[in-house]
């Protein structure tokens, strides 16, 4: 058996596998024997079926198996063992050739492969990199505070309508077959400030006209009305007939007692003052998550602007057809910049991991799917405290999951590379308050 590469350029090559029937034969007698033991043939006993009587029915079908395997086999050996970093798999390149597929052929194969660019990551100590110190400005923490208590208030039917109240209300569009609904209209997501302002000061069964395609986006209006995103955008600028059922305001809740110790443990915060540096700390701890997106984000754009090669390309869209049969031409021209995007960075990455010996362990993609678990318990239950034993119950759970456990470890081997990353470049710290944070991500 012979297995060789050939390079066409530095991002094409292909490889040959020469093949005589010694370095097959082997594993096709094998491959004849298990079957004729599996077999059941009328006339046979089960496990009685001649190896020749399989050979005769389904030799060459098992010799094309077999064959195909032997090659796969050696591709890869081939591959690993000349360190190639190939992209995608091998791909069969047609030939016309013709063989009797009768057990004392020589075959040849020859397939076509797409290589990884070669180039140097351009992470270095003289690279700068700016990490953001999040502060809580003075908007954010009363909008912070403000939904906090809105989370603990109190449903209330006031007689008189505000702004920011929710109406149930009848919606009834002009003309003898417009769309009539009674509904729940939130006024805070109205666009319009003229509708906003009209529907302030509003009691029981008042009515007033508004233009429903200036008041809501598409989206809230097909919510509102009960009706698609498409029949929403197609409803003629018609006024609607608004009458007011009742009114539903949210009361904020009070800061006292009561309201701390919803929040926080019994006893842990008993002023307004020590409240508001808590929720100052929640908030700017959230902040570390976007300080840390927005360098990961720099690092990224820093180093797919300074890698600058060229992919196989028209190999790869015969691999991506070959794998992906019903895609069509625009879905694969379309969808190809982004792949090609995801494939550097992908490389990118791979490169440093390999370089540094980095390293993604199991007990880490554990841990990370207990923080996302932890995460999302605690956006919807403030106040529960998962045990570890649970977290980990739930982590081992989703792992078992083959596309979340894949996800899991490309999240947490980004994060590892992130990590080295910020040991090699220099890192510049700034104080920069929420706001202004908010125009430059």
């Amino acid at each position: 058996m012979k297995v060789s590469h050939k390079k066409i350029d530095d991002i094409n090559a292909n490889i040959t596998v020469d093949l005589a029937p010694e370095d097959y034969n082997p594993q096709v007698d094998k491959a004849i024997k298990d079957q004729a033991k599996k077999a059941k043939l009328p006339g046979f006993r089960p496990g009685m079926v001649p190896t020749g009587h399989i050979r005769r029915t389904y030799g060459k079908s098992i010799l094309f198996d077999e064959v195909n395997k032997v090659v796969n086999d050696k591709i890869a050996e081939y591959i690993s063992e000349n360190k190639l970093e190939v992209l995608g798999q091998p791909l069969p390149i047609d030939e016309e050739v013709n063989y009797n597929w009768d057990f004392k052929d020589s075959f040849n194969f020859t397939y076509e492969i797409g290589l990884a660019p070669e180039f140097e990551t351009p992470f270095t100590k003289e690279t700068e990199f700016t990490e953001y110190d999040i502060k809580a400005d003075t908007e954010t923490l009363e909008s912070r505070i403000k939904n906090l208590r809105r989370s603990y208030g109190k449903m209330t039917n006031p007689e008189v309508s505000e702004e920011g109240d929710v109406l149930y209300a009848t919606l009834k569009q002009e003309g003898e077959e417009g769309i009539e609904k009674t509904t729940s209209v939130r006024t805070d997501i109205i666009e319009d400030a003229k509708i906003k302002k009209s529907l302030s000061g509003l009691k029981k069964d008042d009515s007033v006209k508004i233009d429903v395609k200036k008041a809501f986006k598409a989206a809230d209006l097909a919510r509102i009305l009960g009706i698609t995103e498409e029949e929403a955008e197609a409803i003629a600028p018609a006024k609607f007939e608004l009458t007011v059922k009742n009114i539903n305001r949210l009361e904020e809740s009070e800061l006292n007692q009561e309201f701390f110790d919803k929040l926080f443990p019994a006893g842990e915060v008993t002023t307004e003052e020590v409240f508001k540096e808590k929720v100052t700390e929640e908030v700017e701890n959230l902040f570390k998550q976007n300080s840390a997106q927005k360098l990961r984000n720099d690092l990224y754009t820093f180093g797919m602007e300074k890698v600058d090669v060229k992919f196989p390309e028209e190999f790869l869209k015969r691999w991506l057809k070959a794998t992906n049969p019903n895609i069509t031409e625009q879905e694969l021209e379309e969808g190809f910049a982004d792949f090609i995007n995801n494939l550097k960075w992908t490389i990118i990455e791979n490169r440093i991991v390999t370089a540094n010996n980095l390293e993604v362990k199991y007990d880490e993609v554990i841990n990370l799917a207990k923080e996302r678990i932890y995460a999302q318990i605690k956006m919807y239950n403030i106040n529960e405290e998962p045990a570890d034993e649970q977290l980990s119950q739930y982590a081992i759970q989703m792992l078992q999951d083959r596309e979340q456990a894949n996800r899991l470890f490309e999240e947490a081997k980004a994060l590892k590379v992130f990590d080295h990353l910020k040991t090699v470049v220099k890192l510049k710290s700034k104080k920069i308050d929420y706001d202004k944070f908010e125009k430059l991500a």
